[in-house]
């Protein structure tokens, strides 16, 4: 069921709160975020990894993934901080 199509809470004629609303919203983006991220890394560190596809990883091909995902998470937390600290308060 739709969160913002469901009905709203009983005593209530108005609806979801903007809170709750907003919390929702994040939510969604959060996992939006996390699902792209996790396909950006799969497909760049398989196609810099594995040179030729198998029916099983190498252990230089599997070493190569760790590490490759490893410096793309490092990358975006650094990249992260950066713009969070660039960001007016």
């Amino acid at each position: 069921m739709d969160p913002f199509s469901s009905p709203p809470p009983s005593g209530s004629a108005e609806g979801p709160s903007n809170e709750v609303v907003m919390d929702k919203v994040k939510q969604q983006l959060a996992q939006a975020y996390a699902e792209e991220f996790f396909s950006t890394v799969r497909d760049k560190c398989f196609t810099k990894c594995v040179t030729k596809p198998s029916t099983s990883l190498s252990g230089s091909e599997s070493s190569c993934i760790s590490r490759c995902v490893e410096r793309y998470i490092e990358a975006t937390g650094i990249i992260s901080r950066a713009v969070i600290t660039s960001l007016p308060r």
